[in-house]
């Protein structure tokens, strides 16, 4: 795939800022809704509006059975357990702390990226690996924190979130998919909301009609669907293509200060000094990985 210089800067603009917002919106909206349910009518409808685009701009919406597997794993790893069970955490953590744990992210591609191709691991990255276990250490060890019902398995489950969603980058960056990066995106979104519906059903949650939502409610779940999910997932699924994976998870430096902003402001969510020390030295963590790569052959970001 032929890369855009221009396209990449708005892509990756994409999946800082709107990324970052999402912590903020998500933890409103599952204040008054069921968790799965969120996330399904989130990436169902955009799912939809996708393909709705896609054929007003005709473009095919082909696929193949191998590319039809593949979305549908990429849709599980990123949306269906990545996302829904990452919205279900929100119950129980703030927003912003959980957008801290998310910039393990760049750390745990690493390890992978170093199992697929075997390579060994440099003395920049094994500092900043050290570092973002202190970072995290420092993050969950606060006890305002660990006292709060239902955190400690907030956490744990927002890190198997995080984990499910390094898988699936390394997993896409690799598999064969459609061309096209928004009818990739569309796929994955609609099989993703489709595995969460029957996830929600499954459980028991309760379903109601967003005509019945309060209006913060409604006005989050819009910004999730074309903000985080159409524009920055989009984004997500084009930069895994034409720059490098560890690259795009450099988003991990931007979303948890936007995150910590949005829910200081709009939450009213207690930000203490730990908090900021331990967010300081993962991020110093996450920057010595990636200032010790290059990028992929032919790939260039300007």
């Amino acid at each position: 795939m032929k890369s855009n210089p221009l396209l990449i800067i708005v892509a990756f603009f994409s999946i800082y800022v709107f990324w970052g917002s999402t912590y903020v919106m998500n933890k409103l909206a599952v204040t008054e809704l069921d968790p799965l349910m969120l996330a399904c009518i989130r990436f169902t409808a955009a799912g939809s509006l996708i393909f709705i685009i896609a054929k007003c701009l005709k473009l095919s919406l082909k696929i193949s059975k191998k590319q039809l597997l593949n979305c549908a794993l990429a849709g599980f790893l990123f949306l269906a357990y990545g996302n829904g069970m990452f919205v279900w955490a929100l119950q129980f953590v703030d927003s912003g702390f959980a957008a801290i744990e998310a910039s393990l992210q760049p750390l745990l591609i690493l390890v992978l990226m170093r199992i697929v191709d075997r390579k060994p691991i440099k003395l920049k990255s094994v500092v900043g690996i050290i570092l973002g276990i202190i970072g995290i250490y420092l993050l969950v060890s606060q006890q305002e924190l660990t006292t709060q019902e239902g955190s400690v398995l907030g956490m744990l489950v927002i890190f198997t979130c995080v984990l499910s969603w390094c898988i699936g980058s390394v997993f896409v960056s690799k598999a064969e998919l459609p061309k096209n990066f928004f009818v990739n995106t569309g796929y994955q979104m609609l099989l993703g909301g489709f595995m969460l519906g029957i996830a929600s059903v499954i459980t028991g949650e309760t379903w109601s009609f967003p005509t019945t939502w309060q209006t913060s409610t409604q006005l989050s779940l819009l910004g999730l669907i074309f903000f985080g999910s159409i524009a920055a997932f989009t984004s997500f699924n084009y930069l895994l293509k034409v720059v490098s994976t560890e690259k795009v998870a450099t988003s991990a430096y931007i979303n948890p200060i936007i995150a910590i902003f949005l829910g200081w402001y709009f939450l009213d969510e207690t930000i203490t000094t730990q908090t900021l020390v331990s967010a300081a030295v993962l991020l110093t963590g996450v920057y010595f990985i990636n200032s010790s790569k290059k990028m992929k052959k032919g790939k260039k970001f300007t």
